[in-house]
């Protein structure tokens, strides 16, 4: 984890004070990602999540981006620094988004994040997932009678397109549409990351935080508002 401080920046109300519930929390997730995501997207990259959390006496802004090949430090830090820029312009023109003092977080995404998109899907070929498929179409090593109900499939997804996923299973190649999936999940294999010299997501796995809805996450920029 990488942190990268700044002093932190009051908007005016009392550190304690009540912050955004209900229906305010969500129209200030809206009003976030109205100002984060272009941003985002003038850098090359694809916000993934926004989210709003209590830790502590403040509120944790998260801000998840991605690409194909990943995002490195060096790229977090420079979207963390147009994000905070972005956010204090929009803040001087209209108002506080986030009441009291807040924290910027800006990462990639963990490998505890759900399967949900063509691009998620495509970004993890040659990686095992575990995915639920809908009861519609036969699986291989499946009869006809047997494809009624949803079903847990883990498999290496080794083609993902715009239309669908291939999983190479231990019955054989399944083809499926993303229709029929639900979200997957990437199964860590602690024996193959060791053999791809992929250490630090096996470190990453293990990580916690204390904080309200904080998921693990990797490649993360602070920054203190």
């Amino acid at each position: 984890m990488t942190q990268r401080g700044r002093a932190t920046r009051s908007t005016g109300r009392p550190p304690g004070g009540v912050g955004p519930r209900g229906g305010d929390l969500a129209a200030r997730r809206t009003r976030l990602r109205a100002v984060i995501e272009p941003v985002v997207i003038a850098a090359g990259y694809d916000l993934e999540d926004v989210s709003v959390s209590r830790a502590g006496r403040r509120h944790v802004v998260r801000v998840l981006v991605d690409a194909d090949g990943g995002i490195d430090l060096d790229a977090v830090a420079v979207v963390s620094r147009a994000v905070s820029t972005a956010l204090d312009a929009a803040e001087e023109a209209d108002g506080d988004i986030v009441a009291g003092e807040y924290q910027l977080e800006v990462s990639s995404p963990g490998v505890d994040r759900p399967l949900t998109l063509p691009r998620h899907w495509r970004r993890n070929v040659g990686r095992l997932v575990k995915v639920t498929v809908r009861g519609a179409g036969a699986l291989p090593g499946q009869r006809g009678d047997q494809i009624a109900g949803d079903r847990q499939l883990t498999g290496r997804v080794v083609g993902a397109d715009d239309e669908g996923v291939q999983l190479e299973t231990d019955d054989g190649r399944a083809a499926l549409a993303y229709a029929q999936l639900g979200p997957g999940r990437v199964q860590v294999e602690f024996s193959r990351l060791a053999e791809l010299g992929e250490p630090d997501e096996i470190d990453d796995a293990d990580e916690t935080d204390d904080s309200d809805d904080i998921d693990d996450e990797d490649d993360v920029e602070d920054e203190e508002r």
